[in-house]
């Protein structure tokens, strides 16, 4: 284990809310890196830890379901001014939480922009209103209605979150390489700028997961190497983009949805049922689910430039996802099922066998190639770094870490997203926890060795656009 990660002394109490595999996960890192003690932590979670770690580390378990009618009167009593909360669950509204927090004068921190139970698959609800578009403008209006107060950070995991830290270290990497002499940009039009000056038109999260293990799927099991109910519900939520300011061919499937920032629509597809063509280094092409995430709709919001009022630049971003090869499975048999979850679910992690993931963001539309830059972990490498996780939860931890540091740094911040925050304070934080952190040029493009022969409709004028990237 590398030994030069800095530390944190948090002298308040911690709660995590939720203990599944990303919260066995960061468990070991809280007490290795925040200088918390055992006496200090409570973790609230639907029912006794099964797993014995909690246990191992002398953490308190208070195994209670949390849902609209009791979340206050459970966790109120938790926390007090300088706590911080640490969600880690679903089905439980990360709106309401932040409120609380923010009257309790505790921060806060999630992974995930959660709904209550319900919404996700409420068929009296529009699409949009079940976006992570709809749940980012209601987080936005709170924190405009409370600009300052303890610090939330939302949405602050691998991805959505360690990306976004990827994204801006990316810009400044090409910038070097074009010689631009720019300087590290200070606010949200500064990076919209210099990524507008290095032209890039299109970012992918561009992620393959190759973890296997020895047992494979079983018929009616969803499995998969991080919290199956969290994909579940994202994969069956609408796919979501950020919509570029080059895109000239509007999808027939595709909405805006008339409200908010606009940066981003949705297809009338889940994303389970969406496929795009992206590009990692090692893996090399391959075909991702688009399913939808925080960051696509942040990032494209961020790297907005505006004049007289109409968008000026704007770079399409989306959520390419090439998951482990049994989740691929656990997928196609859902959609088999006509989008029916499986009755068994199976987190991978002690029993996987080899692997790695692949985990960056792919920038496309500069002279010199595609650029990708992220990280690659291994299993053997994830499990000599932090118990109790695989390659997968590793990279999660570690954007929780980063982002628990710089609010620990940074109290007084208010409710802020990963694009808001210091970059390299995440990236310093997270990177020994990263394995090989490395950037790579391509000359890939999603025409690139396409042929003609099923009569797909292209645009082979500008190899960036939309159209060439979804696989129809």
């Amino acid at each position: 284990m590398k030994q030069d990660t800095p530390r944190s002394n948090f002298t308040g109490k911690l709660v995590m809310l939720g203990f599944g595999s990303i919260g066995q996960a960061i468990l070991p890192l809280v007490f290795r890196h925040l200088g918390v003690k055992a006496a200090g932590v409570r973790i609230v979670k639907t029912s006794e830890d099964r797993s014995g770690i909690a246990k191992e580390f002398g953490v308190e378990v208070i195994a209670t379901a949390i849902h609209e009618s009791n979340w206050e009167s459970v966790l109120e009593p938790l926390l007090e001014e300088g706590d911080f909360l640490l969600n880690l669950s679903v089905d439980v509204s990360s709106l309401a939480l932040i409120e609380l927090c923010h009257r309790r004068r505790a921060l806060y921190l999630d992974t995930c922009n959660e709904p209550w139970r319900g919404r996700y698959d409420n068929p009296s609800l529009p699409p949009s209103q079940r976006s992570n578009y709809a749940l980012r403008e209601e987080m936005l209006a709170f924190g405009l209605n409370h600009p300052s107060g303890p610090t939330a950070v939302v949405t602050q995991g691998a991805n959505p979150g360690l990306v976004s830290s990827l994204l801006k270290q990316a810009l400044l990497n090409m910038a070097a390489d074009e010689r631009l002499g720019a300087p590290t940009p200070g606010c949200g039009q500064e990076w919209a700028e210099l990524a507008r000056r290095l032209n890039v038109k299109v970012i992918h999260v561009a992620e393959r997961d190759t973890q296997v293990c020895a047992r494979r799927k079983n018929r009616d099991e969803f499995a998969n190497t991080w919290s199956t109910d969290a994909f579940i519900d994202e994969g069956l939520q609408p796919a979501e983009l950020g919509w570029g300011s080059h895109e000239k061919h509007w999808p027939g499937d595709a909405s805006r949805h008339g409200f908010g920032c606009d940066a981003a629509i949705y297809l009338n597809r889940p994303g389970f049922g969406t496929r795009v063509r992206s590009w990692t280094p090692l893996e090399g092409p391959y075909h991702g689910l688009l399913v939808t995430h925080a960051e696509s709709i942040s990032i494209a919001d961020h790297l907005t430039l505006r004049k007289n009022g109409a968008i000026a630049y704007r770079p399409t971003v989306l959520y390419a996802y090439h998951p482990c090869d049994d989740a691929v499975l656990s997928v196609f048999e859902i959609a088999g099922k006509n989008w029916k979850p499986q009755h068994q679910r199976r987190i991978l992690r002690d029993e996987i066998s080899s692997g790695i993931d692949e985990l960056g963001v792919l920038l496309m539309g500069n002279a010199k190639g595609a650029y990708w830059y992220g990280s690659r972990l291994s299993i053997e490498q994830a499990r000599e770094l932090a118990p109790y996780n695989n390659a997968t939860s590793l990279q999660v931890a570690a954007g929780i870490l980063g982002g628990m540091v710089w609010a620990l740094r940074h109290p007084e911040a208010g409710l802020v997203e990963p694009d808001d925050i210091d970059h390299e304070t995440v990236l310093q934080v997270a990177a020994p926890y990263l394995g090989e952190v490395i950037g790579v040029y391509g000359d890939w493009t999603p025409l690139q060795g396409r042929s003609s022969l099923f009569g797909e409709e292209v645009d082979r004028d500008d190899p960036w656009q939309f159209i060439n990237f979804r696989v129809t």
